[in-house]
């Protein structure tokens, strides 16, 4: 864990940044969050990451835990809270104008034009992020078997996905994973 000013301002700038492209949610930005916090910083491992993003999942409240979960392996509890004001900050602030921008020019073309050309992008950085995630996790056979039954099991059936995390943690509690 380093916590030097300089971590906490490269912390600060790069969820600042990040929370300004999460178009459609903060889980849109879970590829370019891996790759920098994996790839570049070395902050985290695959696994860990994949743990972190795991984690985030299964507590309730928002999946931008995961803002604060990186900022915590990276620099303590002060990392944590620089991480989610940098990720929440910037992006509060445009709602509040973009929303007041968007009550006002309710029933324009060009409104609901840029509103329809939104879904497929959030569409795929979603599946962008789930891509990351699932090579980030699958590192046996055992856990990309977990992987697709876990993906053909939402796809077909409409069932709490508490049912999949409590099969998926006997499976490796029993270390079939």
């Amino acid at each position: 864990m380093k916590s030097g000013a300089g971590t906490l301002l490269t912390l600060a700038g790069f969820f600042a940044v990040l929370s300004l492209f999460s178009i459609g949610g903060g889980n849109s930005a879970i590829p370019e969050m891996h790759r920098y916090a994996v790839d570049v910083q070395h902050w985290l491992t695959d696994r860990q990451f994949a743990d972190t993003f795991a984690l985030a999942q299964l507590t309730p409240g928002p999946n931008l835990i995961i803002v604060a979960l990186v900022g915590f392996h990276v620099a303590g509890v002060l990392g944590a809270v620089i991480a989610m004001l940098a990720m929440c900050g910037p992006t509060s602030v445009a709602a509040y104008f973009i929303g007041r921008a968007s009550e006002r020019f309710k029933g324009k073309a060009w409104h609901g034009a840029v509103s329809r050309g939104l879904v497929p992008v959030t569409i795929g950085l979603t599946a962008a992020s789930a891509t990351v995630i699932a090579t980030s996790a699958d590192y046996s056979r055992a856990a990309g078997a977990v992987t697709g039954v876990t993906a053909i099991i939402c796809y077909v059936f409409r069932i709490n996905p508490i049912w999949i995390f409590g099969a998926a943690a006997l499976l490796g509690l029993a270390g079939v994973v």
